[in-house]
């Protein structure tokens, strides 16, 4: 990086660059590193705190959640009912945090895509070597069971007796310990985040990672790209010039930040794609301990066509405790007394409808869904489902994702209450976003070319989730990174010319 000195923006100094990567998560990582591999000098700018395996092992979850998510993982998404989204905030972005599944987008997802969005170059053949690069980086493997995840193999049991599909998951995780921490922060590093991946990478090929620092506007002249204006943790500004700036602020960050800086206000943000999640608390007869195990090893996918999912999750006394907050203290003190016999559920549903993210003053974001009628229906459904199965698998008891709701017994207590539950009653939290200022045709809706260039605009592209053509129904990060991949070698492909 090259300083050049101060004047202009308010006295901002100013430094060059060849590449400036805004955010470090799955999409902006990778750019970070092929951009590098390609001998181009590349600054990756992060909003949030680095924080090293050493502090997050020492820190508490409650501390990591406050220290690694934007706004405590509690950033609400307004409408019926209002739920929370979460995603994170620091060297590493949502993969710090998340289970580090990694799934490959299937083919008849990706062709969907190409017909639909009217993209060409990001079907499963054209995404193969990339997703072959990801799964070697980061050791990916199959996660057996093994000595935990007892909620886990009950659920397996259950679906085997019904007759339904599942499947072990794809992690990554070098030897996973089952610390059962994954989301605040995996404390013996074995995850393959980014921050313990592709990151080091990079910056061993060159490239600077600067964190706590935030980008206020990307720079252009109304069509040419020359860089961004950033401001680090003491209030200091500087104008980052760059030949190309790759936009990995995540599903949130980057529609806001094309907004604040005048490219496609009307387009970036108008429809973001998400997944939801209902939490099902289920009680067994025998003891499960489910907190010795890992997020969780199988997943229920008998219904992934209609978008639905069915996994354990991280159970903790303080994760259970925060799904039936809103039960009051004598029921959380009896679950907490029988905390051995439960296990914590997932049920992830794919939404029609979509939400829009608005930038407001002062960085922030606001959200605002409109899920439809069929969507209140598919929640209807896929808890049903998810009923079927607890019980199928041996649930004495299930508290379904409704404070008001009382203990299910028996699947007729499960339809009656799926016949009886109203949109504004279900509890919901989403940490998938996606397709905020997708790629696309025009003519179709598209922010973004096939390169990831918002159109009309010149030396910037965009690479993280926001530029997916639309929900995936699985947890995104390997699509993303596909995606990320694809389009920094197309750009790395041109740097030895004049491009854009």
């Amino acid at each position: 990086m090259r300083t050049t000195g101060r004047g202009g923006m308010r006295g901002a100094r100013t430094v060059d660059t060849d590449v400036v990567v805004v955010g470090s998560g799955a999409g902006g990582s990778v750019a970070a590193l092929e951009l590098a591999a390609a001998g181009l000098e590349v600054t990756v700018l992060e909003e949030g705190p680095r924080v090293d395996t050493a502090r997050l092992a020492a820190a508490g979850p409650a501390e990591n959640m406050r220290a690694l998510y934007r706004h405590g993982g509690l950033i609400p998404v307004v409408g019926t009912p209002t739920f929370p989204y979460g995603e994170g905030r620091c060297v590493g972005g949502t993969t710090v945090v998340n289970g580090g599944l990694l799934w490959e987008p299937p083919p008849a997802l990706l062709l969907r895509w190409a017909d639909h969005s009217g993209i060409d170059g990001y079907r499963a053949a054209d995404l193969a070597a990339h997703l072959r690069t990801v799964t070697d980086r980061l050791g990916v493997t199959v996660q057996r069971h093994g000595g935990g995840n007892r909620d886990s193999s009950l659920l397996t049991e259950g679906a085997d007796r019904l007759g339904w599909r599942w499947k072990h998951a794809r992690r990554a995780v070098r030897g996973c310990l089952h610390s059962n921490r994954c989301t605040t922060g995996c404390p013996s590093g074995v995850k393959q985040s980014m921050a313990v991946s592709y990151l080091p990478l990079a910056e061993a090929r060159g490239a600077t990672v600067r964190p706590d620092t935030r980008v206020l506007r990307v720079l252009h002249d109304g069509g040419a790209v020359r860089g961004v204006l950033a401001v680090d943790a003491d209030g200091g500004r500087t104008v980052h010039r760059a030949r190309a700036v790759f936009l990995a602020a995540g599903p949130l960050g980057t529609p806001a930040l094309l907004q604040r800086s005048h490219i496609h206000r009307r387009l970036a943000g108008r429809e973001l794609a998400l997944h939801v999640n209902l939490r099902t608390v289920a009680r067994f007869p025998e003891e499960v301990r489910a907190e010795r195990g890992t997020l969780f090893t199988a997943q229920v996918q008998e219904f992934d066509d209609r978008g639905v999912l069915i996994m354990p999750s991280n159970v903790s006394r303080g994760s259970l405790a925060a799904a039936v907050a809103g039960r009051g203290p004598a029921d959380t003190e009896r679950l907490l007394a029988d905390f051995g016999r439960l296990g914590v559920y997932t049920t992830q549903v794919r939404m029609a409808g979509t939400a829009r993210v608005r930038a407001t003053p002062g960085g922030g974001v606001l959200l605002r869904h409109g899920m439809t009628t069929g969507d209140h229906t598919a929640l209807r459904d896929a808890f049903r489902a998810t009923a079927k199965v607890l019980f199928a698998a041996g649930a004495t008891d299930l508290l379904p994702p409704v404070s008001s709701a009382p203990p299910l017994r028996t699947p007729a207590d499960a339809d009656t209450f799926c016949d009886r539950v109203r949109p504004a009653d279900w509890e919901l939290v989403s940490v998938h976003g996606m397709a905020s200022a997708r790629m696309g045709a025009a003519d179709r809706g598209g922010v973004c070319d096939t390169d990831g260039r918002p159109y009309g605009f010149t030396g910037l592209r965009i690479c993280d989730a926001s530029v997916l053509p639309g929900v995936t129904g699985i947890s995104p990060q390997g699509t993303i990174m596909a995606f990320a991949h694809e389009i920094a070698a197309r750009y790395a492909e041109l740097s030895g010319r004049n491009h854009d």
